[in-house]
């Protein structure tokens, strides 16, 4: 390419890292390219939040003019600041590799409670400009305080440095990209399958005129189809709904195994309880408009849903069902006790791993009041039994999602070689975890409960069944069948194996645990209603 180009770019340490980013990028394939800094409206007004802002494309529109009006030749944008429609005139000619969509939560250290879920103090106070973060932080959190939170990324950390906040929620991204030292600061980071982020977070948009076709083609080498791939669904999900950046909306698309796994997460407004949905596909055709018919007016929900578990008032699985009038039937089938009451605390000594497959293992496992080694680590099955070691005063080293424990045995074998894991469970565990684990690692078996499967449990009516655990299908299928028209949900793998035994057919959620309960719930509502 004979010219020199003209990127024009925002003026933020972020924006100017994205647009340097493509010009060393273009430079390296022999094209001469300089930056010309635009000021948008969304850099002009700080002193409202996003849902205050007029329109869309807050921080883009001026680029966008001055693309219009031949001053620029391309415009480097973060793809999800993007309004879903170009103008007239200007095409998306390139996008870059996704960086990691995660969500990053910065606290400040003295305001860490590791009891916490996301390890926020009680009623802390956490600043976010975004409706989609604040609906899914009170989701899990209704005890926070969550304020507006403008400005660019340094300016966000500014202002918890100065503790006008007792944390912040900002993009892993951008904190990625600007090479950020956070090490004064407490940071967790949250999954994009456990706070799902806006769509096309992490990805870099190269915006041109249509008409230039030669700069086009020179732009293919830095073009990733298969993220487009994955982008055109959650872009056009954001355009169905015909929202921009203040809309609650979180839409995460990724292919995972020759699958496409869409992550949904959608409430009414900032503080209101989100809907969340997980579907696959083989392909991403009308995959957007399937997530969409879920969330039409006219979908029909159960009368009554039943658990096998007990669930406290203020659970997330009550709370998401209860949000649309869904009576919880939550009774367990089985009771637990402990089997030794005293722990021997040298099987300990030389622990370093102890590993969870369940909440009742931890529960169990603390009242002995274990002396535990000083650089012990913790490994769990699932966010519940994170939780719940939380409780104890304890952080997860590493937590294995999923609901196929061979899937979690596999990874966790390549942490554990060549260690000393504990594995309190159970009487007659399974041990799924254990049967991976390499001949060279040292394996420490505690039973420390039993289960106990309850007599003459009543039937249920509820339309659909969620069983979470084995035992609990075990139980209630002593006397009792399913009706033709109910439908089951087993939490994982295990429990549906006791299922397939008896011939029940049942789903599967994404993630053993109360989420991802509530999303089968929902995909199954979405199914049986051919969505």
């Amino acid at each position: 390419m004979d010219r020199k180009l003209i990127i024009g770019t925002r003026g933020s340490d972020l924006a100017l890292w994205q647009a340097n980013f493509v010009k060393d990028s273009l430079t390296a394939l022999g094209i001469d390219v300089e930056l010309k800094i635009i000021k948008t409206q969304g850099d002009r007004i700080l002193h409202l939040s996003f849902d205050k802002l007029e329109g869309k494309g807050f921080f883009t529109k001026e680029l966008e003019e001055e693309l219009l009006a031949g001053t620029i030749d391309l415009a480097v944008h973060s793809h999800k600041d993007l309004p879903t429609e170009n103008p007239p005139g200007l095409i998306i000619a390139a996008v870059s590799e996704r960086e990691d969509p995660a969500e990053l939560l910065l606290i400040l250290k003295d305001c860490v409670d590791v009891h916490q879920k996301f390890s926020v103090k009680y009623g802390g106070i956490v600043g976010t400009s975004s409706n989609r973060r604040k609906a899914q932080l009170l989701a899990y959190r209704p005890d926070l305080d969550i304020q507006d939170l403008r400005g660019n990324v340094p300016t966000r950390v500014g202002k918890l440095r100065g503790e006008n906040y007792d944390a912040i929620m900002i993009a892993k991204a951008g904190v990625t990209r600007l090479g950020l030292d956070l090490s004064e600061f407490y940071v967790e980071e949250l999954t994009p399958t456990e706070l799902i982020p806006a769509p096309a977070q992490g990805v870099l948009a190269i915006q041109i005129r249509e008409s230039d076709k030669e700069l086009f083609n020179a732009l293919q080498a830095l073009n990733h189809p298969d993220v487009a791939e994955e982008l055109s669904v959650e872009r056009t999900l954001l355009q169905l709904f015909g929202g921009g950046c203040h809309l609650p909306l979180g839409c995460y698309c990724r292919k995972h195994d020759g699958v496409y796994q869409v992550f949904t997460s959608k409430a009414d407004e900032g503080d209101g309880f989100p809907d969340r949905l997980f579907l696959q596909s083989p392909t991403t055709d009308g995959l957007a408009q399937k997530v969409l018919t879920f969330y039409s007016n006219d979908r029909k929900f159960p009368l009554k849903v039943f658990i096998s578990r007990e669930l406290s008032e203020n659970s997330y699985f009550r709370r998401a069902l209860e949000k649309h009038d869904i009576e919880v039937e939550a009774r367990s089938l089985i009771r637990t006790v402990p089997v030794i009451t005293k722990l021997d605390n040298f099987i300990l000594k030389n622990a370093d791993w102890i590993f969870f497959s369940s909440k009742n293992a931890v529960e169990y496992f603390f009242q002995l009041n274990p002396l535990l080694p000083k650089k012990v680590k913790f490994g769990v099955m699932g966010s519940g039994s994170e939780d719940m070691l939380r409780r104890k005063g304890h952080f997860v080293d590493y937590t294995g999602d999923g609901v196929d424990p061979a899937d979690v045995a596999a990874e966790f074998a390549e942490l554990a070689d060549g260690k000393t894991v504990v594995f309190p469970s159970a009487e007659n565990s399974m041990r799924s975890i254990q049967q991976a684990l390499s001949p060279d690692t040292k394996i420490i078996d505690l039973t420390v409960y039993e289960t106990i499967l309850e007599d003459n449990v009543q039937p249920s009516g509820a339309e659909i069944m969620v069983f979470t655990s084995p035992s609990n299908v075990e139980a209630y299928f002593v006397d009792n069948l399913l009706d033709p028209d109910q439908k089951v949900i087993a939490i994982g793998v295990s429990t549906g194996k006791k299922l397939d035994e008896i011939g029940v057919k049942y789903a599967l959620p994404y993630s053993p645990d109360e989420t991802g309960l509530a999303e089968a719930v929902f995909g199954t509502i979405c199914l049986s209603h051919r969505c």
